[in-house]
Parts: structure tokens; sequence; C-alpha cells
């Protein structure tokens, strides 16, 4: 780069400024920043509640910047045209930005870096989405782990580089470039009405995210390994909402576990334990890619799920009216918070794609749309263990049954009682919010009676298995 050319940040999932390769390398060369957001067609692609939290994570981010005298410039279009026409506009003479690993992604970043190099621009990505390239974790044999447990004996000794500072400033350019407003992208416009219920209980930017993983060291680590399970317990991190957009970075998250464990506080492990089935996800994801699209395990292809979503069961599920409270409890948490804590995600999965028989891509598809922790890597792998269709050592075989499930992790329905209204005398103030959030269409009323169950549990169970064992698995 020559003289005084501007360096282009280029910002998607990494909105943080602390722990920030690209953002760092760029403050440390001497030349003034141009930080960047641009909604392309894979933000138009987006689900209504992933857009609109990350419509909120920029406009947080946007905010950070001015704390150190910058600015986020915001454009919309195909990200090569954007880039191009800033570096045209601005003398720019590199563009840094932060690698993902989705194929979409990969496509279209090769293609930014190859023109950009062609145009003698340096043309730069970087690691801080994950803690570990998934490329440069491999089995003795060279190829890429398929199975959880040994993916994690594989890397939980492998150093972790320290998170780099936050910048105290970066260097201005001579002249800003034009941005757009942010309210004119109206990323929140799917949401409707449900924007106001949801707004809660998101925790935005990464002071928020910084402060949950403190707090949640101090007073939810050592109870972890137990509390996590207890969808009525306060019990995890909640840091999922933040490291899908990179409002923390799992390097921070990881060290502060690292600490947590050589002080003695036995959770510790389980949480490093998680964010290492996160790397996991992305790692198939890298390898396999198909794991976004289509059945994992190649010998499911033809396996006769209904794929039907118009079907009166599949309209049940989602709108937390199949008979079954664990299920239902969670898939309305999900439409009032945009969570849905990890147990009931299992819970929901199993039902419908065992108990229902229906796609796991009709809950991927529903999940895509409805989390605001929303991560195309994690979702994936999650719906295809669920299934038995993905990398999973114990697979179709396993069935959870959400009666027994619910005696076991929320005896004193605490958890239930806070998301079902019907046949409550005084229902809780979030049970209520769900038929503020809902649809109109949906018909919905605190005052309905609780639905009957839409299928009988042992009778679902036995048809899966059935079924399962006449595809020879």
């Amino acid at each position: 780069m020559s003289g005084n050319s501007p360096v282009i940040l280029w910002f998607r999932r990494d909105l943080r400024l602390s722990d920030h390769p690209a953002l760092d390398m760029a403050a440390q060369s001497g030349k003034p920043v141009i930080p960047v957001f641009i909604h392309d067609d894979q933000i138009d692609d987006l689900g209504a509640a992933p857009k609109w939290r990350l419509g909120l994570g920029v406009e947080t981010l946007a905010d950070s910047l001015a704390e150190i005298s910058s600015r986020l410039i915001l454009r919309k279009g195909t990200a090569l045209d954007v880039l191009r026409a800033l570096v045209a506009q601005t003398g720019a003479g590199a563009v840094y930005w932060t690698r993902l690993y989705d194929p979409n992604s990969v496509r279209r970043d090769t293609e930014i870096r190859n023109t950009l190099i062609s145009e003698s621009i340096d043309a730069r990505s970087f690691g801080g989405h994950l803690m570990f390239e998934p490329w440069a974790v491999e089995t003795k044999a060279g190829g890429y782990y398929k199975v959880y447990t040994p993916f994690w004996n594989a890397v939980k000794n492998k150093g972790v580089d320290l998170p780099v500072r936050r910048p105290s400033m970066l260097i201005k350019p001579d002249t800003w470039p034009d941005s757009d407003d942010i309210e004119h992208w109206q990323m929140g416009a799917a949401m409707q009405g449900g924007a106001e219920i949801v707004r809660p209980f998101v925790q935005l930017g990464e002071k928020a995210a910084q402060s949950r993983l403190g707090s949640f060291i101090a007073q939810g680590m050592a109870d972890y390994r137990r509390n996590r399970d207890l969808p009525g317990v306060d019990g995890t991190s909640n840091l999922s909402e933040n490291l899908a957009l990179g409002e923390i970075s799992p390097r921070q998250c990881w060290h502060a576990g690292q600490r947590a464990l050589n002080e003695g506080k036995s959770g510790a492990e389980t949480f490093l334990k998680e964010l290492v089935w996160r790397e996991f996800a992305y790692h198939l994801m890298y390898h396999t890619p198909h794991i976004l699209t289509e059945n994992w395990r190649k010998e499911w292809a033809s396996f006769p799920w209904n794929d039907d979503e118009r079907r009166p069961e599949v309209k049940a599920w989602k709108q937390g009216r199949t008979g079954e409270r664990f299920v239902d409890a969670a898939m309305r948490e999900l439409y009032v918070t945009g969570r849905m804590h990890n147990r009931g995600r299992m819970i929901v999965a199993s039902y419908l794609t065992k108990h229902l028989m229906c796609h796991w891509r009709i809950g991927q598809k529903w999940f895509q749309d409805c989390l605001i922790d929303w991560d195309p890597a994690s979702n994936a792998l999650g719906w295809q263990w669920s299934a038995g269709s993905g990398p999973d050592a114990t697979p179709y075989f396993r069935v959870f049954n959400p009666e027994t499930q619910l005696r076991k992790f929320d005896r004193d329905g605490a958890y239930v009682s806070r998301w079902i209204a019907e046949e409550y005398s005084q229902p809780h103030s979030d049970a209520l919010a769900f038929f503020q959030a809902v649809p109109q269409q949906w018909n919905m009323k605190p005052s309905d009676r609780y639905p009957d169950k839409i299928i009988a549990l042992d009778e679902g169970r036995a048809r899966a298995l059935e079924i399962y064992k006449s595809r020879n698995f």
C-alpha cells in the first residue's frame, strides 16, 4: 500500500472491537481505517428474527466505533460491487475481513479476494470467528473428524491464541464516504409486532456480551454441568446470541473457561466442550457443506419423511399446540424470546422428526426464521443430530419422550408454567406475551382450552422405530 491509502475493514458476523484480528491488523497498519457493513443478498436471505437481530447488532457496532472516534459506513448491493466502488472512491489500497465458512460465503469471498488482488488491492481474510480453522484439525489419517468425541480429544489441549486488544483509536480518512441510513433497510420489517415482544430478551453488543460472560463465570459456572439441563433455571451462559454475530469471540470465552477450570470450578470443562461443539459444527459444515441442505448420512436420502409443511401436525408444532407440554413450552419460548433452551431444542426436534415423522428441514427452516441466535452450522448440526441423519454415535434409535424428559428436568413445573397460559388461573406474563406475539390469523387466546395430544407418544415412537428397522440402517 502506498502513501496514506486507507484500509477498508469489512464487518460481517464479527460485530466487536476486541479480539478482532482483522481490525487489529488494520489499526496497526498506520493507515486510515474505513469500517464498512454491506447489506448484500446474503442479508436478504436471512429469516425474520436473525435479520432483525443483525440490524440491532450493526447499530450497536456503529455506536462502539463512534466511541473511538470512528464510524461505520453502510452500503447496500452486491458485496464485490460495493467494495470496488469504495476502493475507487476512497483510494483504499487494502480490504480486510474475518473469514466465514458456509459455502455461499466461501464462494463470495473467494471471488472478491481474487478480483481485488488482480486489481492490485491487498485483499486479506483473517480468523476470529472460530478458535481452530477447519483445515487445521485433522485425523491421524489426514482427513476430517466425523464424530465429536475424537474431535474434542484432538483440540482440548491444542493451543488457542490469546485474544488481541481492542484498539483505542482508528485513524480517520481525510474524507468519509457516503453511508446509507440503516432505517431505510427495514431489517425488522418481517418481525412486525413480534419485535416489541422479543426486544426485552435481547442483550446487544460487545459490552453486554462481556458482562454476560463475566456474570456466568462468577455465578453460573460452578453449577453449569447440572443446571444447563434444567430449562426452568437460568443455568446457561446465554452467549449463543452474541457468538452468532461475533459480539464476543470464542477465544475470549475459551480463555475465561480455562481460567475457571484452573480455579477448580466444576462446570468449566462442560462449558469448554460446548464451545468445541460449536467448532465441530463448523468443521463439518466446511468439510461436508451438504449438511446444510441434505442428509449428512447419504443412506438417509430416500427416508420417507413427510416434507409437507401445510400438514396440521406441522402447524400445531409451530404454534406450540401439540398437547405435549415440554414441546409446546419450548416452541412458545422461541416465539417470545427468539431463543430456546438447549434441552428444549433436542425435545422439539426429536418430536418433530420421530414422533411426527416430519423432515428435519421443516424444523431447520422454522428455527432459521425465529432464532435471534441463528447460526448456520450449529442449526444444521443440531437438527441432523436429533433426526438421526447426522453425525451421532447413537443414531436413529434415540427417541426422546417429552413426558419423561419433563419429569426429569422440570420437576417443579417452573418451565411449563412460565410458557403455557392455558388452564392457569394467573398465567405468567411471558406465557401471555406469546399470544401478543403470534400472528392474528393463528386465532389463539390464553383462555383457550389446552389442546389434546396430536399423537400418543408410544404410538409415535413405535411407528418411527418400525420404519427405521425397515430401512436396515
